[in-house]
């Protein structure tokens, strides 16, 4: 009897957590994963996290996004109070303007908090999180880039909202020097930029992941509140 009760609360955490994750592949530029918050949450106006994932999870079968995240993180029991947003690129670099796509998408149809709209994603993700954060810092409230870079062109619209870059000393594939190029033209632009840099002792550019596991991230950019 003990043996049946375990399998069928297990049996219905999974369940659950499956309904609160949903793909939408035919209504906007790039096919996305969302999942919802508790409903509590989603009563209020509810933040976003849009995650962009790194290259090796570029493709046609969007189930590769749930490999590693933010939504990798949700499925080992990690509860976070905000709509989740995962998207799936094709190929090539992130096109901004499909990531405002579905952005707005979201909030067309779900009741969003405007003033609590966050941009993160890792490598290939990390320098789309900056391009899209360079392009329209005035839609998002902070952006977290984990061992990526960005355009030093970008600097002066990057240095309006908080921004949280992080990148491994030992990351031989996306060099450090990357993200500090852009955290220096930041800098040049804006001495008092809100942007925080943190080099990663140990860090490759695999084992940096582990971040998305850890509740310092979330806290972090759900307590920015655009003015």
């Amino acid at each position: 009897m003990k043996t049946c009760f375990i399998l069928l609360f297990c049996l219905f955490s999974i369940t659950l957590t499956q309904a609160q994750l949903q793909a939408i592949t035919d209504k906007t530029d790039y096919p996305f994963y969302i999942n919802l918050p508790e409903q509590e949450v989603l009563d209020q106006k509810a933040p976003i996290i849009i995650f962009l994932h790194g290259r090796s999870l570029s493709g046609t079968n969007l189930e590769r996004v749930r490999r590693y995240g933010v939504l990798k993180a949700i499925e080992n029991g990690k509860k976070i109070p905000a709509i989740v947003v995962a998207p799936q690129l094709p190929s090539g670099p992130w096109d901004p303007d499909k990531v405002l796509n579905v952005l707005e998408y979201v909030q067309q149809n779900y009741n969003t908090d405007p003033s609590r709209i966050y941009v993160c994603g890792m490598s290939l993700g990390g320098y789309g999180t900056m391009h899209f954060a360079g392009k329209y810092a005035d839609k998002i409230t902070a952006a977290v880039a984990i061992c990526g870079g960005g355009n030093v062109n970008d600097a002066c619209k990057l240095a309006t909202i908080p921004l949280w870059i992080q990148h491994g000393n030992k990351d031989f594939i996306v060099p450090l020097s990357e993200s500090k190029k852009i955290v220096k033209a930041i800098k040049t632009c804006k001495p008092d930029a809100d942007v925080t840099f943190t080099i990663i002792p140990g860090g490759n550019h695999s084992n940096v992941e582990n971040i998305f596991r850890k509740d310092a991230v979330y806290d972090w950019m759900l307590k920015q509140v655009r003015k």
